[in-house]
């Protein structure tokens, strides 16, 4: 299933070979050990090399918790009255659904989904571009969709992808989605990447956006065990990247993972009152894996550190969950 699909779910393997879930995810640890796969949050994939597209039905199944989060974060840098761009992609159709919300807006995208979640906002102008309909994500691409943005300067770009490094930034299997993803980066002041913490090192074949063209990266918290999806969310902010990385839903507020959480500048026990909060939640300072390099963090620490997010303003969004920045190494 793996060979033929470039990528396949837990559940989908659980239902093909009438197991639980349990069982095919000791076989997949199994299997990546021999080299034969390798395990993604909630699926496998192909092993090595620059990973295949899977198609939306897919993906609409994977991280859903973590892209969720995502959206919400995301959703609090768009004000009212802003014109952005929204790229295609599953991550970016959430944070459609939210952006709803926001009167005065006016969104361009060559995304259907996009364009669905926003059809019956209030005060939302949605503005498609035009081009040749691709049928895996659901999105318009080819010159046609190129050519309508041409000329459009908007405050922002929301974009996803199939990966992102720090050497390449964000990358996609197709080259007709990539040409469009690169005209829709033309067009916005700041670039803003939504990709969940299964997308970090990983490489695919067209690059959209190179790392120092990215603005910010929205992301989730990455499990423990990733240390490669913690390296790469350094070595981003090392190059200039601002990232801001939001708790999944249904995770206990003041803990990432099984990780406590110290609350700056408290003395307390975490989620005191009153002290420390973004969003309603406990702000915290979580360290993480890094990359070894020439930056060093003040004070001779090693590792990369997660700096909590200002307050939310009054009238921004107030879905954000838990949000915490990633600050650079420095000198």
């Amino acid at each position: 299933m793996v060979r033929a699909n470039g990528a396949v779910s837990l559940r989908e393997l659980a239902r093909v070979v009438q197991t639980s879930e349990v069982t095919v995810r000791r076989d997949v640890r199994a299997l990546e050990a021999e080299g034969l796969l390798d395990r993604r949050h909630g699926g496998a994939v192909l092993p090595g090399g620059f990973s295949r597209e899977s198609g939306f039905p897919h993906k609409a199944h994977l991280a859903t918790a973590e892209k969720s989060a995502i959206a919400d974060a995301a959703a609090g840098l768009v004000e009212e009255g802003d014109a952005v761009v929204v790229g295609a992609g599953t991550t970016t159709q959430e944070l459609a659904r939210r952006l709803a919300r926001v009167p005065g807006l006016t969104v361009v995208t060559n995304s259907l989904l996009v364009a669905q979640a926003l059809a019956h906002a209030n005060r939302v102008e949605v503005v498609m571009t035009g081009g040749t309909l691709r049928g895996a994500d659901y999105a318009l691409v080819g010159s046609g969709a190129e050519q309508s943005l041409q000329g459009l300067r908007v405050s922002r770009a929301f974009l996803s992808g199939s990966g992102l490094t720090a050497e390449r930034g964000l990358s996609t299997s197709n080259m007709l989605s990539a040409s469009v993803d690169r005209a829709l980066v033309q067009a916005a002041a700041e670039v803003v990447v939504l990709a969940d913490h299964t997308k970090l090192g990983v490489d695919t074949m067209f690059q959209t956006v190179p790392a120092e063209a990215i603005t910010r990266l929205v992301t989730d918290e990455p499990p423990p065990h990733e240390d490669r999806a913690a390296a790469e969310l350094q070595a981003l902010a090392d190059q200039g990247v601002q990232i801001t990385v939001a708790g999944a839903a249904g995770t206990p507020s003041g803990t990432v993972g099984a990780a406590p959480v110290a609350h700056p500048g408290q003395g307390g026990p975490a989620g005191a009152e009153g002290e420390g909060r973004t969003g309603g939640r406990p702000r915290r300072e979580v360290p993480l894996p890094g990359q070894r390099g020439r930056h060093h963090p003040p004070g001779g620490g090693g590792g990369a550190q997660l700096r909590a997010a200002p307050p939310v303003a009054p009238g921004e969004s107030q879905g954000l969950g838990r949000v915490a920045d990633l600050a650079p190494r420095r000198h």
